[in-house]
């Protein structure tokens, strides 16, 4: 049985992003639909993905168990809110996520 591993597919969970960012390598932001405001929240779709120094790209998947290769799913976060409190989780003491679709913000770790 031939099995793909993520290095293949170019993706990454969680806990492989927060190492990668540990690593020195850029977290990207993608806005995938125009946000729109409710109440005093923003709703929308993002995704992430890191960037290496070589510019080799992973996109973040949701953690659970594959079974087949078609389980693999992007992790999508819908609101402002989940985007911070992602980016904060890695490390980041700043969070900038863009509000148009196209649009694309990049974080990276500072070093003490």
């Amino acid at each position: 049985m031939n099995q793909t591993t993520e290095l293949e597919l170019n993706v990454t969970t969680e806990q492989g992003l927060r190492a990668l960012a540990e690593e020195g390598h850029t977290v990207e932001v993608l806005c995938k639909a125009d946000p729109e405001r409710k109440g005093p929240s923003w709703y929308g779709l993002w995704i992430m993905r890191t960037v290496g120094n070589d510019g080799q790209e992973k996109i973040l998947v949701t953690a659970r168990t594959r079974v087949t290769q078609n389980a693999i799913r992007v992790r999508e976060f819908k609101t402002a809110t989940g985007v911070i409190s992602f980016l904060v989780g890695i490390g980041f003491a700043q969070a900038s996520i863009p509000m148009k679709i196209g649009e694309t913000t990049s974080h990276r770790l500072v070093s003490d």
